[in-house]
């Protein structure tokens, strides 16, 4: 029997009612990550005014109630009557989608809020919102209630400040989680500092410890912050480099406009083999590239090459180096503004402006051009270390040819020591890799021969932050892990071809567990990103302890779940309690009922919520430079989980 369907059928969702019956649609998400989108919304209006020259400093404040405000000095919102809506223009801003000063291009020049629904959104999402404007020596103030005007725009007092301050409460009818993670903000504000050459941005959270997000209290991140960054992206790139070796001194810096383009570049070596490139657009991370990155790449290219000839590196008839040669160890920002942003997608992580190749092409090469000429010994080091990749990509080809055939499956078996599932549905089957042949005969007897594999690694895997493609194609582990996923690596890497959906590190629950972790996470990230993206990667969570007691077992995760144990059963009466070196000590029964049994496992989801601070990571715990390593470790080993 099928339900009736007419007329009365189809819901017409009015105003910002279709925000809170769908908001994942507008902020992505109802988690952490969707409340935190909210102060980024509200934060890019300001930096709009800051990026039309009106702006040169925003306050964002996490008070202690867990709201927040936003306060810019730019021009304020209009408050007069808006001619089509007859309402005032401010009321029209915060209840009106797809309404603001982004469209007809008299009120910004360029903007990161496309599409005119941050703040109108962040009204939907609310259980109250306050703004004041402060305008022509008055203070306005409206409120609302869930995206409904409670109080009439009205005028409170007299001012001799300007700008705009918004007040809001996130709705816990909407989200998960209403408690704000100070360092996620610090991150995403320092970010927002670097792209925006001389806005200063603060940031003070008045909360008390206890009503603080618990990773923020663990781990003593600090209560004030401010940034500001003459420099712009050219300190972006010294920061980013901190934790490297740059291969000389000077940070290469280009600037310029073409066809309404306004261009940002900057650039410098590092003796690491990664190349490490951000690209922005209208302040807007854009993490998947496009058109601005393609003319970076071609522009880079062509100048070096055309240096390298210029001057003899390159003889006649010789072939030129390659982008990937030359990018080798590069860490480059490319910032763009453009006034109509044309994206693929809708989550603005592509640029598809082809005007915006051109224009990067031609303000990198003109001033890169003048510059290798004006540092020769610059332009030297660039190409010497261009020239020894591209010795190791021809080695590197033959090697990926090897394990691209292998990939294919046509020519070889899976690896000898994968214990492949039955089923042939990628989407329901698991891979376990696993430390040692103890490990993995463990593994194989706890595990579903259905759908889920295992393959053991020998020892830990090569490091792949010191080494290049040449040297990991030809480790063992790494082909293995390549042939088994059935994807291939780097520039041959296609996901589609992933034959489990589920990549799962099971390691021992110690030093050198957490290590082969991050050796793998660092493979990952590098070489196959795509998989981390996708949510494709988890870290299984085996159990630290085994607690019997009158004749029952408990299985134990760290020493604060054990101790609240010790709270609920008491100490005494306990006949045994096991604490578990690795895996290989577990009965394959106790390993499938705790880690590997779907209904009673616990796995942690890879996620990467933020590339630059990822890239910073790796690159500091992975890499050659020692000092920021060390810094690193003995600030954060008391706050060190056997997780990530």
């Amino acid at each position: 029997m099928s339900a009736e369907y007419n007329e009365n059928s189809i819901q017409v969702l009015e105003g910002l009612e279709a925000v809170r019956k769908r908001p994942g649609m507008y902020i992505g998400s109802t988690s952490s990550k969707g409340l935190h989108h909210l102060v980024y919304e509200i934060v890019d209006n300001a930096v709009d005014e800051a990026l039309g020259g009106f702006c040169s400093e925003i306050d964002v404040t996490i008070h202690p109630d867990n709201t927040i405000s936003v306060k810019d000095n730019g021009r304020g919102i209009p408050v007069g009557i808006h001619p089509q809506k007859g309402i005032p223009t401010v009321q029209v801003v915060f209840t009106i989608l797809h309404a603001g000063g982004k469209f007809g291009g008299s009120g910004y020049k360029v903007s990161g809020g496309l599409h005119g629904v941050g703040a109108s959104v962040v009204n939907a999402l609310s259980e109250w919102l306050d703004v004041r404007v402060f305008s022509e020596g008055k203070i306005y103030e409206q409120k609302y209630k869930r995206g409904d005007v409670i109080q009439p725009l009205t005028v409170i007092g007299d001012t001799d400040e300007h700008g705009t301050y918004v007040h809001f409460k996130p709705d816990g009818e909407i989200f998960e989680t209403l408690i704000f993670s100070c360092s996620t903000l610090v991150n995403h504000l320092r970010e927002t500092a670097f792209l925006t050459k001389g806005l200063k941005i603060n940031l003070k959270d008045l909360r008390e410890d206890k009503d603080r997000d618990p990773d923020d209290v663990k781990k003593d991140v600090g209560k004030n912050f401010s940034f500001h960054y003459e420099g712009g992206i050219k300190e972006f790139v010294q920061y980013i480099n901190r934790t490297r070796t740059p291969l000389y001194p000077e940070i290469f810096y280009a600037e310029g406009s073409k066809d309404g383009v306004l261009v940002e570049v900057a650039l410098q070596h590092n003796d690491e083999y990664n190349e490490t490139i951000f690209s922005f657009v209208n302040n807007i991370n854009t993490i998947d590239g496009g058109t601005h990155l393609a003319g970076f790449k071609s522009g880079l290219t062509k100048t070096v090459n055309d240096y390298g000839r210029k001057f003899g590196l390159i003889k006649d008839g010789e072939k030129g180096l390659t982008g990937d040669d030359i990018r080798e160890g590069i860490t480059a920002v490319i910032n763009i503004k453009i006034s109509e942003p044309q994206f693929e997608g809708q989550t603005k992580t592509k640029l598809g402006n082809s005007e915006a190749k051109s224009a990067v092409e031609a303000v990198l090469s003109e001033k890169l051009e003048y510059f290798l000429e004006e540092n020769p010994s610059v332009g030297k080091t660039i190409f010497e270390k261009a020239l020894i990749a591209s010795r190791a990509r021809e080695a590197a080809r033959k090697a990926r040819e090897l394990v691209r055939r292998k990939t294919g499956l046509e020519n070889t078996k899976l690896p000898g020591k994968l214990t492949d599932c039955t089923s042939k549905d990628p989407t329901e089957c698991e891979i376990y890799i696993v430390e040692g042949n103890s490990a993995g005969g463990s593994a194989i007897k706890a595990r579903n021969p259905k759908t889920q594999a295992v393959l053991p690694l020998r020892g830990k895997i090569l490091n792949v932050e010191k080494a290049r493609l040449d040297r990991i194609l030809n480790s063992e582990e790494i082909k293995n892990m390549i042939t088994a996923f059935g994807t291939g690596i780097s520039e041959d890497f296609d996901i589609s071809k992933l034959r489990y959906h589920k990549i799962v590190i099971m390691t021992d629950a110690d030093v050198d567990g957490a290590h082969i972790r991050t050796l793998l996470l660092t493979f990952f990230y590098r070489y196959m990103p795509e998989l981390i993206k996708e949510g494709k990667v988890y870290i299984a969570q085996p159990p630290l302890y085994r607690v019997e007691k009158n004749k029952q077992h408990y299985y134990v995760y760290d020493d604060v779940e054990l101790e609240k144990l010790y709270d609920e059963i008491g100490r005494t009466g306990i006949k045994d309690i096991q604490r578990y070196k690795g895996l290989g000590e577990m009965d394959f029964d106790q390993l499938r009922d705790t880690t590997m049994a779907v209904e009673h496992r616990i796995l942690k989801v890879v996620k990467l919520e933020d590339a630059v601070l990822a890239d910073e990571i790796f690159s500091m715990l992975m890499g050659d430079s020692v000092e920021p390593r060390r810094v690193f470790i003995a600030e954060n080993a008391q706050y060190a989980e056997m997780d990530f």
